[in-house]
């Protein structure tokens, strides 16, 4: 079973200036899609043919490097779509609370994600993530990936620097502030706080 591009949840103009339409056709029609298209050329007529993305990604960790790659970075890129959007949200209570608990507010949680981005050697990823009950941002390198971790995802940002080269230079800094402080999607944090278990690649 081939798996597809997900499509973007919103318009390719939705979330700038923080992230422009140019960027978009380049990061998600150029640079998922490869993940995408290299995953399925891997799997095709294997045992992980009819298998879910996220069962690809357990049985490729550790065992078949190239494939585990890009099976998680098909994942991670279509949480990150997720995770952005050009409306305003804000967070269930529960999550709100949970949020001051590990935090002590939303304006602390947001500067530890831009402080832990900026922070981020090389390429990799800065998630906002629950395990029992309790909320923690947690970093992956390269294309590594929470999707079969212990962890329960909430949110993630991509730092990789084709995330925001276009629009930002190499201002990781300036590319986190616009995103953190106004296109995060807490309805989708708090969907996935109340769901209890790590999203599901929609395919």
């Amino acid at each position: 079973m081939a798996f597809d591009l997900i499509d973007l949840p919103y318009a390719d103009d939705a979330l700038a200036p923080a992230i422009s339409s140019e960027t978009l056709s380049f990061h998600h029609g150029k640079h998922h899609k490869a993940y995408v298209d290299k995953m399925n050329a891997a799997i095709e007529g294997t045992a992980h043919d009819d298998a879910t993305l996220e069962a690809v990604v357990a049985a490729a960790r550790g065992a078949n490097a190239g494939l585990f790659n890009n099976a998680a970075q098909t994942w991670n890129h279509a949480f990150y779509w997720h995770s952005l959007t050009g409306e305003a949200t804000a967070p269930s209570a529960d999550l709100a609370a949970k949020i001051d608990e590990a935090f002590g507010s939303m304006d602390e949680l947001k500067s530890q994600l831009k402080a832990r981005g900026a922070g981020h050697f090389a390429s990799g990823w800065v998630w906002l993530a629950e395990k029992d009950g309790k909320l923690s941002i947690e970093e992956t390198h390269d294309g590594d990936t929470l999707a079969d971790s212990g962890f329960n995802p909430l949110l993630t940002i991509d730092v990789w620097e084709h995330a925001y080269y276009i629009d930002h230079r190499n201002a990781r800094p300036a590319y986190l502030d616009a995103v953190v402080d106004g296109k995060l999607n807490w309805a989708f944090a708090s969907e996935n706080l109340a769901r209890g278990s790590a999203w599901v690649y929609p395919n």
